[in-house]
């Protein structure tokens, strides 16, 4: 008997077909977050579960009695809504899908740079209100990002891409953050192993830190503090990763230029405060979100539920 798979969110058409190639499988048609009861009924009734950043799978879930699942395979990169540790005390193996989502997380990066530099939100609103006088030369003027210097806070896959991206196509300057150096960069870029003096120095700071819980808050209060007021802050990452409160009040105070946001803390909730800044460029965690790209993580996911079902090794396990 095929083992069986439940799907906790909607899946794209060809993930699906692979699904039903080598599984019996349960798929989530309305695409609503799953409640820890029906979590519950999962891990007591499946054999493996394909889940996303919206399930929450704590210690008491992996822990249960009668709990039958054996393996996790997240669709995406950061697990930090899986408490890794359980799981592995537990027998529950968990993967996720690096590599495939780096470009196009990339080009939201990219996309948030542009935007709070030349200042397009603010700017976009002001002409869908009617209140474009025409052209001028010295009103909504942004600044040019060439020259200007990037640092990247995480020098991972998607770090090292938007650094490379920022480095050759828009000529801006790299200093990255990292708990060692990197080696084999092909590109210029100069570490800072303290990372004060790394928000000290940029024009612009880009965060791709892991989702691990030692990362939790890593830019607080009294780090952003060392920011100039004339940089702008980006985060593609986690929304945990930064102190929002504090961000939000500096951002008020107009003690940081601006901000490009594609992730919250309590997503989907983004505090009304956010909301109504006119100096923030704010996405809706949309980092991954392409056809192909969705459809390669999907993918990836089910080739680490065939391998483990097949006993083989399993490329992506944490």
């Amino acid at each position: 008997m095929k083992p069986k798979i439940i799907v906790t969110r909607d899946i794209p058409d060809e993930v699906e077909s692979k699904l039903k190639e080598y599984f019996q499988v349960s798929f989530n048609r309305e695409d609503k977050v799953f409640s820890n009861d029906i979590l519950i009924k999962a891990m007591e009734n499946a054999d493996g579960i394909v889940c996303t950043v919206t399930d929450i799978f704590t210690d008491k879930l992996l822990s249960l009695p009668k709990k039958k699942v054996k393996i996790i395979a997240n669709i995406g990169v950061g697990v930090d809504h899986i408490d890794l540790q359980s799981a592995k005390i537990n027998n529950v193996i968990v993967t996720n899908t690096p590599d495939v989502l780096t470009e196009a997380t990339v080009d939201v990066a990219t996309l948030l740079l542009l935007s709070v530099t030349r200042n397009t939100f603010l700017l976009e609103k002001m002409l869908r209100r009617g209140e474009w006088k025409g052209f001028s030369l010295t009103e909504n003027l942004g600044i040019d990002v060439r020259g200007k210097i990037l640092g990247i806070v995480g020098m991972g896959r998607i770090g090292k891409a938007f650094a490379k991206r920022a480095s050759e196509v828009f000529g801006m300057k790299v200093l990255y953050y990292n708990r060692s150096p990197v080696k084999d960069l092909k590109f210029e870029a100069s570490v800072r192993f303290d990372l004060d003096a790394l928000l000290e120095e940029s024009d612009v700071i880009s965060l791709h830190l892991s989702s691990d819980a030692g990362n939790k808050n890593f830019i607080s209060k009294s780090r952003m503090k060392k920011i100039k007021h004339s940089s702008f802050l980006i985060n593609t990452s986690r929304g945990d990763v930064i102190d929002q409160m504090a961000l939000i009040d500096l951002l008020e105070k107009k003690k940081i230029a601006g901000a490009g946001l594609d992730v919250f803390l309590n997503e989907p909730n983004v505090p009304l405060k956010l909301r109504q800044l006119s100096n923030v460029t704010l996405y809706p965690h949309i980092g991954s979100a392409t056809r192909e790209t969705r459809t390669k993580m999907g993918l990836l996911a089910v080739e680490n539920l065939i391998a483990f079902f097949n006993e083989k090794n399993v490329i992506n396990q944490l």
